[in-house]
């Protein structure tokens, strides 16, 4: 997808300036980056937070027993799963490296053993988080996650006490996050196939400059994400 296509349709034109020629030095800078880097562990398992009374909060800083088990939801432990979600990890290192921002995670649009459509945390680093976010208008109420998921719209909140001072609905994974943007992944066709997320300990951090290397990785990452691989299990 073209960038005027990809800030056109995910709105983020209406939310700062962006600099063309600055997107695509940052994609250029991530090619690189993905070009040198090692091969990096497949994490298959991951600790997620306990969920709280009819699975619609996560309860910070309560684990459940069990890890979340991306195997399942992506069909098994394959050749081609391992290989897109090791990319997709140096995608999180690029960002780590670039930004030291706390948190950053891809999310695939998928559906679930319980046959409903989510988005899944395919790779990410920083803390434990929810696996799964439903894509549905209600869960969407309040999860930036969901919202930009279904209607591929970004949504960038720089200042979070302030914005729920002002009345603003908000999904809390971790209360000391005080920065989040999100934003929409699509296909070739303009599908929306996932999202990714980014989160701060300070405010005031997405900026035009920020948002360029952020864009940068949407305009990539799909091309990469796991698709139904035949082959056996590894």
């Amino acid at each position: 997808m073209l960038i005027a296509s990809y800030i056109e349709r995910s709105g983020l034109r209406e939310w700062a300036e962006l600099d063309y020629l600055e997107i695509e030095r940052e994609i250029q800078w991530l090619e690189h980056v993905l070009d040198e880097q090692p091969a990096a562990e497949v994490q298959w398992q991951y600790l997620v937070p306990e969920l709280g009374e009819g699975g619609a909060c996560s309860l910070f800083g309560q684990l459940a027993d069990e890890p979340y088990d991306l195997s399942q939801i992506l069909g098994g432990r394959t050749a081609g799963n391992k290989q897109a979600l090791q990319q997709l990890q140096r995608f999180c290192h690029a960002f780590q490296q670039r930004t030291g921002m706390e948190w950053f995670g891809i999310y695939q649009a998928r559906v679930n053993a319980e046959q409903q459509p989510v988005l899944v945390k395919l790779v990410y680093y920083g803390a434990a988080s929810r696996a799964e976010f439903p894509l549905s208008a209600e869960f969407a109420r309040y999860s930036n996650n969901s919202s930009v998921g279904l209607t591929g719209k970004a949504r960038v909140i720089n200042d979070i006490p302030q914005y729920l001072a002002r009345g603003g609905d908000y999904y809390t994974c971790d209360p000391k996050v005080q920065a989040e943007a999100c934003l929409p992944l699509f296909d070739q066709s303009g599908k929306i196939v996932g999202i990714i997320d980014a989160e701060a300990f300070q405010q005031n951090v997405f900026h035009p400059a920020s948002l360029a290397l952020l864009v940068a990785i949407c305009l990539m990452v799909p091309a990469f994400l796991p698709v139904a691989d035949p082959s056996s299990s590894d």
